[in-house]
Order: structure tokens, then sequence, then C-alpha cells
């Protein structure tokens, strides 16, 4: 007489049976915007580096599904290592590395001119610190946080890059992200970034 598998069980054997079915596959080994972040044109005058780091996720871990636009669009929560004595503020900016559109990796999020004596955004940020602005994304102009919306395929690399400037952002530079960029050229005392991993939800 053959034993009796309950249903439990044998759903459990096969969901075991099928890992690559529930796994999500790591980035490509190959970042294509790579050579396009904003860490990489826009180098820190010396190679001086700020230390970021986020409540929510470490280094090279997933981004939690609360932080992305598929439940929730909650801002994670950021903070970096204090800029060098001359810096006059911080700009944050969030791209999507493994994915291009119109040319660049998908601009996600911007702030500009976060003062130089703020080093710590809260996550569930609803509005930006006093005195500074949201930057462009690829919506346009002055736009809040939005999160990865992955799609399905290997998982993307999310590049939160901070940048201490001796100088603020005049308020016409904030139309796009090559008029953003352009007025951060020359003016980067430092930088650093925390890159998260986003994915599809599991099916």
């Amino acid at each position: 007489m053959k034993p009796l598998i309950s249903v439990t069980a044998a759903a459990l054997m096969a969901v075991a049976a099928t890992p690559a079915l529930q796994a999500q596959e790591p980035p490509a080994a190959t970042e294509a915007g790579a050579s396009m972040l904003a860490m990489v044109n826009l180098p820190a005058n010396g190679g001086a580096k700020l230390t970021v780091t986020s409540p929510a996720f470490n280094a090279g871990s997933d981004i939690p599904f609360e932080n992305t636009q598929y439940k929730g669009n909650v801002f994670p929560g950021l903070a970096w290592t204090k800029g060098p004595g001359s810096t006059k503020a911080y700009v944050v900016i969030m791209q999507d590395g493994d994915a291009i559109r119109n040319g660049a990796p998908i601009f996600h999020w911007s702030l500009v001119n976060v003062p130089a004596g703020v080093t710590r955004l809260d996550a569930g940020m609803a509005a930006p610190p006093a005195g500074a602005e949201y930057g462009p994304n690829i919506r346009g102009a002055n736009q809040p946080y939005m999160g990865p919306h992955t799609p399905a395929g290997p998982k993307h690399r999310y590049h939160l890059q901070v940048f201490a400037l001796d100088t603020t952002i005049p308020h016409d530079a904030t139309a796009s992200y090559d008029a953003l960029t352009g007025a951060m050229k020359g003016h980067v005392l430092a930088s650093g970034e925390l890159v998260g991993l986003g994915q599809a939800p599991p099916k």
C-alpha cells in the first residue's frame, strides 16, 4: 500500500521542486547606463567621498516593495556623511542604471539645494526640508519621489547619488536633467551613492 501525501505536503514539495519560478534573476552582468550615471559624469573635485545609507535597505540589497511604485511608493529615507567645510548645498539624484529611455538611464527623482547642515532625509518624507526643493525627473520639473517600477526579468540597480556642492542651484536650472547637471558641473566637492535592487512583484 502506497503512503498517502497530504495536499499541503504535496504543494510544498511542488514549490521546492521549482525554485526558478519563484526567484528573481540577479541584475544583468553589464549595466547598460553605467557610463551615463550622474556620479560618473560629475566627478568630485579631488575625489572626496560621501557615505550614503538608508534605514530601509543595505547597499546591494533589495529595495522593499513599500518603497516602489508597486506598493506605496514611500520614500525609504536617506542619510550621508557631512561634506567638506565649504559645502553650500547637497543634491540627490536617483537613476535606474539598467534601463535606458530616450538615450539615458531612467531618471527617477532629484532633490536640490538641501542645506549644508542637513545630512538626513526621514523615511516617508512628505515634503523637502526647508530651503530645498524637488528637482526634475523623467516626468518633468518639480517631481516628488518616484520609486522603482522594475519590469519582469532581472533585477535593476537603482543609484541614490548624493553630491556636496560649493554653490546652490538656481531655480531655472531645475527644469530638466541636462539643466540640473549643467549647473552642477565643476561645483561637486564630494559625492557618494547607495545602490539598491528593484524587482517586479512575485507572482
